[in-house]
């Protein structure tokens, strides 16, 4: 069965799909275990609340805190995964939003404990800390004590929680179930367009004709959405802004900063040291692609193209995995021992099939093992796409190991080092191996399209967009579709100047991306590539030390914040030498690929 065509989630060869019964075998042991978890906040309800009065009391309601909240991912993932993964499916649909009311629920009447924890005197918090299991929660805790509220009114903000988490169900629902694109025709051929095929194959399609063809389709669909696509942005941002102001703060920026343990100052030197350095190197890498296709003016919908797209690869998914285990191989046995079982326990679902989320990503089940989702292309590109999520496994594998539920998610700055570490160990790996300069061109066209494209100028002008929206919401001013338009088409201007058309539509793609609602996660790619640009340059040219080094980092979860991680892997983002470093790569590698063209 061809796993490149598009199909019923029915139709697919099980082959290349999760199987997500490590979470749980049957439907009647998942429904059980939503019932066992149920009682176990009830339990944990009555047992404690009110009488948090000494450390063993408090250490052994920390012990049940845990297992509850562990038990509490399973089910999540469960109900999720089955959704990403087929959209359409009534009942998975269904299942989830009963499984997510239940949680809310729950955590309702867990919501006490926080709030009274906070009130402990610090003797006892220090005797409760004692235990490494409890020590970086307890200091986190303090931290934001300031900002915790009464219990009365963090248990009305719980029972709300469900609904400030729906607008990205709502964003979601309308992107997967209500858009739907016509068929298109480019020189006498029809062309099938959804999400999944405008974003992996013709928005990179050599043909020009074809690949601005599609641009008009997909965009002039898009648009008839604009409008509820915005409202529901600017519900979701409202009700952070309402959320930051109960608690204390003065920005809802300083407010999202806050969950991710980073300061102002780093997130604002990200955005602005980039968009003051970045688009010098990127608007040359643009005059590289207008020689290539001969192109009289290069446009928005020419920018994902590819350098020498002649010498473009197919892989199947079996020679990706003996691919990325040979690459990859530098971080060690235990690291290839993990790469074998994604494969052979069904980790990743690759299948093209209708109601499937757009993109790629990986879910880190605790009592699990992670969960991979991509829609394999066959391109060699999505090998190196599959290695970026395998580094986000790699990561919860590995801390998972030695760090609880608490403590094995490291802050979102630092979440995209280790899938763009493993991006570009890959990379390296192929450029070593190239035996021509087509090829090493090709490969550094890749390294420039696909990796930091995608991490430092597509989420880059995501992340300064965002920052211009959030701070509307701060002056208490809304906007419309027509003011998120405005405000990113001025972004794409600013980054691309004169150099790229930002033709008609473009301003529109503020529309194709959830990780508006998931916080201030957009600038954290480029953070992230920062890192993982130092780290695999280290990795790679003193071998085992560097990558020894960079277990141990991944291996401290939350228990350091990215600073810490960092430092502990050997970059020091205390400055923005790593950052201007990178950003000096990156201009390398835009030279390498005019050196290559001889």
């Amino acid at each position: 069965m061809d796993i490149l065509k598009y199909c019923k989630r029915e139709e697919a060869d099980p082959q290349y799909m999760w199987d997500l019964s490590a979470l749980y075998k049957t439907e009647e042991e998942f429904e059980k275990a939503v019932k066992t978890i149920d009682l176990m906040a009830d339990d944990f309800k009555k047992n404690y609340e009110n009488k948090l009065k000494s450390a063993d009391i408090i250490k052994n309601a920390m012990d049940d805190y845990r297992d509850i909240v562990a038990n509490i991912d399973r089910i999540a993932h469960y109900a999720s995964l089955d959704v990403e993964a087929d959209g359409h499916n009534e009942k998975s649909q269904k299942r989830a939003m009963a499984t997510f009311t239940k949680i809310a629920d729950i955590e309702n009447k867990m919501s006490f404990f926080e709030t009274e924890l906070v009130q402990v005197d610090e003797q006892t918090l220090e005797e409760v800390k004692n235990d490494t299991n409890n020590t970086r929660y307890i200091d986190d805790l303090l931290k934001k004590k300031e900002h915790i509220l009464s219990k009365e009114v963090e248990n009305a903000i719980s029972k709300f929680s469900q609904t400030f988490s729906s607008f990205y169900e709502i964003y979601n629902t309308t992107k997967i179930h209500d858009i739907t694109f016509p068929d298109f025709e480019v020189n006498g051929k029809k062309y099938e367009m959804t999400y999944n095929l405008f974003e992996g194959v013709y928005d990179n399609d050599p043909d020009t004709d074809l690949r601005r063809k599609s641009y008009e389709v997909f965009y002039n669909e898009l648009a008839k959405y604009k409008n509820t696509t915005a409202m529901i942005y600017l519900s979701h941002c409202q009700a952070e802004k309402a959320e930051s102001e109960l608690r204390g703060y003065d920005s809802v920026i300083d407010f999202l900063l806050d969950r991710q343990n980073i300061s102002r100052e780093l997130y604002d030197r990200q955005l602005d040291v980039i968009m003051q350095e970045l688009p010098k190197h990127m608007r040359k890498y643009a005059q590289i692609i207008k020689k290539e296709y001969d192109l009289d003016q290069v446009t928005f919908m020419d920018l994902k193209l590819d350098v020498e797209n002649s010498f473009s690869k197919n892989i199947s998914v079996e020679d990706a995995r003996n691919l990325l285990k040979d690459g990859l191989s530098i971080l060690g046995e235990d690291y290839s021992k993990m790469l074998d079982r994604a494969f052979d326990e069904k980790w990743i679902d690759f299948v093209n099939t209708f109601g499937k989320s757009t993109g790629a990503f990986c879910a880190s089940p605790f009592l699990a093992h992670p969960y991979v989702l991509i829609s394999w292309t066959g391109k060699l590109t999505e090998a190196i796409v599959l290695s970026h999520e395998l580094g986000h496994a790699g990561q919860s594998y590995i801390s998972q190991k030695t760090q609880n539920v608490l403590d094995n998610d490291p802050s979102m700055y630092f979440v995209e080092s280790p899938s763009t570490t493993n991006e570009l160990i890959m990379s390296r790996y192929l450029l070593e191996k190239a035996t021509t300069d087509q090829e090493r061109r090709y490969l550094s066209g890749q390294i420039i399209s696909r990796t930091y494209f995608h991490n430092f100028v597509t989420h880059f002008i995501e992340g300064y967009y965002q920052r211009e929206v959030y701070k509307l919401i701060d002056k208490k001013e809304g906007f419309t579709a027509d003011d998120l338009s405005r405000i990113f088409k001025e972004t794409l201007q600013k980054f691309w100047g004169e150099d790229v058309e930002i033709n008609e539509g473009s301003e529109l793609t503020w529309m194709r991306q959830p990780h508006y609602y998931m916080g201030l996660y957009p600038y954290t790619y480029s953070a992230g590539l920062t890192i993982g640009t130092q780290v695999s340059k280290m990795i790679v040219e003193e071998g085992k030390p560097a990558a020894d080094r960079w277990l141990k980092a991944l291996a401290l979860g939350s228990t350091e914040d990215s600073v810490g991680i960092a430092k502990a892997a050997g970059v020091d983002i205390t400055t923005d030498k790593p950052l201007k470093d990178t950003i000096e790569y990156i201009g390398k590698v835009i030279d390498d690929i005019e050196k290559y063209d001889k």
